[in-house]
């Protein structure tokens, strides 16, 4: 066979066939078109059928076959195709049935051709009333069971994928701005989603494509039974018994032959749309989940064996009992060997666990260290499937593009001294962090944009960025996506707790070695620069690595990213011979650095003077949004700065101190409701020194000098802080009581 195939040059004429692909389905409706027009002969719509129970076959297995609803998006418009291609088939078959010039009811029965004639003897079993009963069955199992079923689930499926946008949009910028996916990731989760909410709107409306080819099945049937009744006893002057006989035998015969593919296509959108995406298809899941339980298998198994003492046939009963025991056996042994591998590869861990650590290594401090419970280790132990590590890499990865920062490594281990799901995060032997995570659980955060509050759970606070929050089973993790919860794994929690916790004490870990490295970087890219402002050899440059590290600890500290090193160090060269002070330096480097300090703030917003014409404008304009100090309270805090050859310190009596930012924190407080990034904008010889009194009670609030505030940005200052006098404070407490 492979041979004549290959003398016929099968594969090449296939290969030539299928560049021309595109052309199919044009040609294939266009065809539709012509079989409703031209009269069809019986070997053509013998052709024909076969093809439609073809097609339905290949549509239920590749239903089976495909892990994701999405490996066949394609099936709604297929659904219509088919539906309309058995229409088609309906209408030509109709026509060579009762417009036949048959001249005796042996005639007659033939010319549908044999695959309707087939049907309606072999099927039927060569009676009528058998053939009408399995047509009314197959229609009634079809129309009220499969159909409205799968109608109703995709109703269903469409309502909740529509729902859960919202919070999966959400799910996915978190991931990919905590450095765990990268833009490429994102897009492709973004685009799945888009395809998966296409897919079950476009299946909630093809679903009533397959309830209406069943009402029109039964239609169909009864005016062809009708009508040929009336042409065999009125045109063909056949007797009333003959008549009925032949024109419904065949009428039936049809209706099997159409309503078998529709009947299997039916079973293949119920399938396609109460499958969840998986990472095997349909046959391996069932394999899989069926025979994972042992208990199940053996109770079975037992229950079979009993019923074979009723009364009912033993031998079926005994063999399918004893099979089911044999599969219960062998699924309760391999449950048996896994359970015995995990045992020794804890035993293995826990030896090596034991081993003496060198005293040297007890007393080494490590930079950046995770301290988890013994609950929590799983998300660590790549063996069991922890995904942690990973994502540390990912942070490394991330800091390193967003601060400039190269994260040094981070020690994990587990202490048995915590709960079972507590972690702390250290810098230095320190424990700067804690929380907990539940890792069989998952976090359902509310955003501000949850309708409606979870039921059950544990509730908690998501320890980055304190945001209300619930530990929720995975059963519950669909409910809170279409609730517009933002759902994450224990995984994520404590990796976007730890990248905060990084960014948060930056500045503590850019050591002297880590300044050195960077300095070394930059050499190969600007080595005049670094050699007129460094050193090199035994020239001795402006400023010293360690003059360096405090300039760039001072930016880490408030979160100015050190990615552009070279125009910080050119802004050193400039200005180093002048002055010696490390917080007057960092203010002209903060300088030069403006623009990019600015951008971390500015929020794009519609151009209010675009569109002023009538037209509809999609312009955008950047503004940032911020709270002004009162130039009478600058003064005041400017006369507490003192600057000298030594440096600048800050000495404000506590009561002020107290009174200054307070008043700050409740403008921030607007500021932060209305949903913007807390910003103080302040004048550049105060800046530093309201920073300093704001550091303690909010680290995460940005102070910018009016010189710091990028060209073509536009401040919007949302309220003014000022100090209250006494005679203020003492009549506003009067009209309060």
């Amino acid at each position: 066979m492979a041979q004549l195939a290959s003398q016929l040059n099968i594969p090449g004429w296939i290969n030539k066939i299928g560049r021309y692909q595109q052309f199919f389905v044009p040609v294939a409706f266009v065809g539709l078109l012509a079989v409703i027009v031209v009269p069809m002969w019986p070997v053509m719509m013998d052709i024909l059928i076969a093809t439609n129970i073809a097609l339905a076959a290949l549509i239920l297995l590749t239903t089976i076959y495909v892990a994701s609803p999405l490996e066949f998006s394609v099936f709604p418009s297929l659904l219509l195709a088919t539906t309309l291609f058995r229409l088609v088939l309906n209408i030509a078959s109709t026509r060579l049935i009762l417009a036949a010039d048959a001249t005796s009811p042996e005639e007659a029965t033939a010319v549908a051709g044999k695959v309707i004639e087939s049907f309606s003897s072999f099927v039927a079993g060569g009676s009528l009333i058998v053939g009408l009963i399995l047509f009314v069955i197959l229609i009634i199992v079809q129309f009220v069971v499969i159909t409205k079923g799968a109608t109703r689930i995709s109703e269903v499926a469409a309502r909740f994928t529509l729902d859960a946008m919202p919070g999966k949009q959400m799910a996915i910028d978190a991931d990919l701005n905590a450095g765990l996916i990268d833009e490429k990731s994102a897009r492709r989760r973004r685009e799945d989603i888009a395809q998966e909410a296409d897919f079950y709107g476009a299946m909630d409306g093809a679903a009533k494509f397959v309830r209406g080819d069943a009402i029109a099945g039964i239609i169909i049937t009864i005016i062809n039974i009708l009508g040929g009744f009336a042409i065999g006893v009125f045109e063909k002057q056949w007797g009333f018994g003959t008549s009925l006989e032949v024109f419904t035998k065949l009428t039936i015969g049809d209706g099997l032959v159409s309503q078998l593919p529709s009947f299997v296509i039916s079973i293949a959108a119920g399938l396609i749309v109460t499958r969840s995406s998986g990472r095997y298809d349909l046959g391996t899941e069932l394999t899989r989940q069926l025979t994972g339980r042992w208990m199940a298998m053996a109770i079975t198994s037992g229950f079979l064996a009993m019923m074979a003492f009723t009364g009912l046939p033993a031998a079926p009963m005994l063999t399918l009992s004893a099979l089911l025991g044999v599969g219960a056996w062998m699924v309760r042994g391999n449950e048996i060997k896994a359970q015995q591998q995990v045992v020794k590869q804890e035993q293995s861990q826990a030896e090596k666990a034991t081993k003496e650590v060198p005293v040297e290594q007890v007393l080494a401090v490590d930079l950046l260290e995770l301290e988890v419970g013994y609950g929590l280790v799983r998300l660590v132990d790549t063996g069991q499937g922890g995904t942690l590590l990973d994502r540390i890499t990912g942070i490394r990865r991330q800091l390193a593009g967003d601060m400039g920062l190269v994260m040094p490594p981070v020690r994990i281990r587990d202490n048995m001294q915590l709960a079972p799901t507590d972690y702390h995060i250290k810098i230095r032997g320190n424990s700067v962090a804690q929380g907990s995570a539940h890792p069989n659980l998952f976090m359902a955060m509310d955003s501000g944009l949850a309708s409606q509050p979870l039921e059950g759970g544990i509730k908690t606070r998501e320890p980055a960025f304190g945001l209300d929050a619930v530990w929720i089973e995975p059963g519950q993790k669909d409910r809170a996506e279409a609730l517009n919860y933002t759902v994450v794994d224990a995984t994520s929690v404590v990796a976007t707790h730890l990248t905060e916790v990084v960014k948060n004490h930056a500045f503590e870990l850019l050591n002297r070695e880590e300044t050195n490295n960077l300095i070394t970087q930059l050499r190969e890219k600007a080595p005049k620069l670094c050699a007129e402002v460094l050193g090199e050899g035994e020239k001795v440059g402006l400023i010293k690595s360690g003059e360096l590290q405090k300039v760039l600890q001072n930016l880490l500290r408030e979160r100015v990213p050190i990615r552009d090193l070279e125009t910080v160090i050119e802004t050193l060269g400039d200005w180093a011979p002048r002055t010696k002070d490390m917080d007057v330096l960092t203010e002209y480097v903060r300088n030069s650095l403006r623009r990019t300090i600015c951008n971390q703030y500015v929020q794009y917003v519609p151009d209010d003077q675009a569109g002023l014409n009538g037209e509809n404008s999609n312009v955008t304009v950047p503004k940032l949004y911020c709270v002004s100090l009162d130039p009478t309270l600058e003064d005041q805090i400017n006369s507490f700065v003192d600057r000298s050859a030594e440096g600048t310190s800050v000495s404000i009596p506590p009561a002020v101190a107290t009174r200054i930012v307070t008043a700050i924190m409740q403008e921030l407080q607007h500021l932060i409701q209305a949903g913007h990034p807390p910003v103080v904008l302040a004048s550049p010889p105060v800046r530093a020194a309201v920073r300093s009194l704001l550091e303690p009670h909010l680290a995460t609030a940005a102070v910018l000098g009016y010189n710091e505030v990028s060209k073509g940005v536009s401040v919007q200052s949302v309220g003014m802080v000022q100090l209250e006098t006494t005679s203020q404070t003492q009549q506003r407490q009067g009209v309060g009581s």
